[in-house]
């Protein structure tokens, strides 16, 4: 079954990203932007704009019906999903196949109580130097989108129909058949990266170069693979070398997004960082004390708010 139809939740960076490169290819109809009432009026009053080109969205509430998606897009903060995964109720039937752009490590299996395991394919979204300060996103390298099975070792049918989706609309992407190694390997790239430029105050440049900030972020990503060893994932060297050379190809002006978050004075994602490194070294009794001081030190900074 080919893939026609898209839904999107979410107009952070990545949504507005995808979705804006997604238009230039796809009949107006089949590309479906779902938000509620006012932000879809915010939008069509202020606009939406990627690296200074307006985006031109087709909108759709939640309570709007139609013919479910093919393909449903999940880019919105850890905060907002449960949220969004009522307000996509419509979007979803029995051929539905889901991707969940997320940080972290548990948004598929939170979806996945919804809708389901058997809709959902695993994903992250690797590469992004995008910045998005109001209602305009500015980007350097777009990334590209990461894709499997949870079960490691095969290339399912959907897995297929997905990638040949991407590679008919020009999106960047790769199909792999060890996605928990990889979703577990971004996650510890976001704990170093995401919390390390936002206690720094910096951006990626700070932790492109050799000094106190980048020692801390990749203490900080160490951690996180003893943690993986405890789970059966088994971060390597060879992982954290991968990550770091995708680092060091970003705009060394660009911001994550906890950094941006913490800059408009929004509660970030922390808890999906070191808060869940936290609770994984209780679990294990493992001691996180870079991973500990970081948690703080941002706990610190929101509640002078």
């Amino acid at each position: 079954m080919e893939i026609k139809t898209v839904s999107i939740i979410g107009l952070g960076a990545l949504g507005i990203l995808f979705a804006h490169h997604l238009t230039k290819k796809m009949p107006q109809g089949d590309l479906r932007i779902i938000a509620d009432k006012e932000r879809i009026r915010r939008y069509q009053s202020d606009f939406v704009y990627c690296n200074g080109e307006r985006c031109e969205f087709n909108y759709l509430k939640p309570e709007d019906l139609g013919e479910p998606a093919d393909l449903l897009i999940f880019a919105v903060k850890y905060n907002g999903l449960n949220e969004a995964i009522q307000a996509v109720k419509n979007q979803v039937g029995e051929q539905t196949i889901i991707l969940s752009a997320l940080n972290g490590i548990t948004s598929e299996t939170i979806i996945g109580q919804t809708y389901g395991m058997d809709k959902i394919l695993y994903c992250t979204a690797q590469g992004m130097d995008a910045v998005k300060v109001g209602n305009r996103l500015t980007y350097d390298h777009w990334g590209m989108l990461v894709f499997g099975e949870r079960e490691p070792g095969f290339v399912s049918q959907r897995v297929k129909r997905v990638a040949h989706f991407f590679e008919s609309m020009a999106v960047p992407y790769e199909a792999v058949t060890d996605m928990n190694k990889r979703i577990w390997g971004k996650f510890m790239l976001n704990v170093g990266v995401n919390q390390t430029v936002a206690v720094y105050e910096s951006n990626y440049g700070e932790i492109q170069k050799v000094g106190a900030a980048r020692d801390t972020m990749i203490a900080a990503m160490r951690e996180v693979m003893v943690l993986s060893e405890k789970e059966g994932i088994n971060l390597t060297e060879t992982d954290l070398k991968y990550w770091l050379n995708v680092l060091d190809f970003l705009n060394p002006e660009g911001k994550p997004s906890m950094r941006q978050d913490m800059e408009a004075k929004r509660f970030s994602e922390v808890e999906l960082f070191s808060g869940t490194v936290l609770e994984f070294g209780e679990k294990h009794s493992v001691s996180t004390p870079v991973n500990e001081e970081l948690y703080r030190r941002i706990k610190e900074i929101e509640a002078q708010y």
